[in-house]
């Protein structure tokens, strides 16, 4: 039944773009590609960062005004999970969808991803949650200093400022005053561990319980549950998260203090073991090459394929070679055992944990 390569019409088939967008098209794919993932991959942690910060912003400051209608915990997992949907569904198909530089470097130590690309793409994701924090004050800084100053009157900012119930904690990662911070490695450790165990699931192109078209809403899920059940112990569950919203507090108040302390490593690295142990995990105890593609994964594989020989024949580019699933003239082109095989890594548009 699905012996034959499945058939495509390309959306330049059906809809004729006007001749300068044609001409961006063509220096996209020949010349600036790259800035074209980075923007993407920019993009897709802003979306995750916008949805979740804005979020907690109004749980924390309805919090300390003792108005605790304007937000809750349950609020923000939700946010978060809404931005991770919308990260991956506007941009994974332009960068592939990282959107956190533990699945970057993960994907370079174990799927090929080219090394080249890992600095540009880390950058990229920073930046983004940078950003996204610089509008979220933006939006709020009335309400912020409005509130620090109530705080200030009453002898209360020192102590809550840089903490996760005050104004700064609303950008930045901080540990709960007097936190043992041995506990809270090992809550950010086993959650982060968790979550790359979803995502590289997720991922797995045999994977019959999770179409490409599910993915989105299950990893915003798995997002969702860690933010309600483990984030009140210390959870940053992203490096781009973490570091791109300490350096807007650092912009922001310009207050050593606002660096997080001993934390600060906690918060920015320990997703990138935990998702790195979890990639060896999955592939060693759950990945198995003898299964077969589902359907909707190998039209997903195929349908990918079609794009880059299609942007090969228009642009004089070598996208295609590049890919998992050759050519069909190709003699060395996979057989169905060998599609049956391919890695998790070969699901492109879904390579990604926010």
């Amino acid at each position: 039944m699905h012996d034959e390569e499945p058939k495509f019409i390309h959306i330049g088939q059906i809809v004729q773009r006007p001749a300068f967008m044609r001409s961006w098209e063509r220096k996209r794919h020949t010349q600036a590609h790259w800035l074209i993932e980075c923007i993407a991959e920019f993009t897709g942690v802003f979306l995750y960062c916008y949805a979740g910060i804005g979020s907690q912003a109004s749980m924390v400051m309805g919090a300390i005004a003792d108005e605790p209608y304007l937000g809750s915990l349950l609020q923000v997992g939700l946010a978060y999970g809404v931005g991770i949907v919308l990260a991956v569904t506007i941009c994974s198909g332009t960068s592939n969808g990282h959107f956190n530089p533990c699945i970057t470097i993960t994907f370079a130590l174990f799927k090929g991803f080219p090394w080249k690309k890992v600095p540009r793409y880390i950058i990229s994701q920073i930046l983004g949650g940078f950003v996204a924090c610089l509008i979220v004050y933006l939006q709020w800084r009335n309400n912020i200093l409005a509130l620090e100053t109530a705080l200030e009157a009453a002898g209360k900012l020192d102590a809550i400022q840089f903490t996760p119930s005050g104004p700064a904690g609303i950008f930045g990662m901080y540990a709960q005053p007097g936190a043992n911070l041995g506990v809270v490695f090992a809550n950010e450790f086993f959650v982060d561990f968790i979550l790359a165990l979803t995502i590289f699931s997720c991922i797995d192109p045999s994977n019959f319980f999770c179409p490409p078209s599910v993915v989105p809403y299950t990893i915003g899920l798995a997002y969702a549950m860690a933010v309600w059940s483990y984030s009140p112990n210390g959870l940053a569950a992203n490096t781009a998260r973490d570091l791109g919203g300490r350096l807007a507090a650092l912009a922001i108040w310009q207050d050593t203090r606002a660096g997080g302390g001993s934390y600060a490593a906690i918060a920015a690295l320990t997703n990138i073991g935990a998702t790195v142990l979890a990639a060896v995990v999955y592939e060693v105890v759950f990945f198995d090459s003898y299964r077969v593609l589902p359907p909707a994964q190998r039209d997903y594989l195929f349908g990918h394929k079609a794009h880059a020989l299609q942007a090969d024949e228009a642009y004089g580019t070598n996208n295609a070679a590049a890919h998992p699933l050759r050519h069909p003239h190709d003699p060395h082109r996979h057989d169905q055992a060998e599609l049956a095989s391919t890695s998790s890594h070969d699901k492109v548009n879904y390579e990604h944990k926010v």
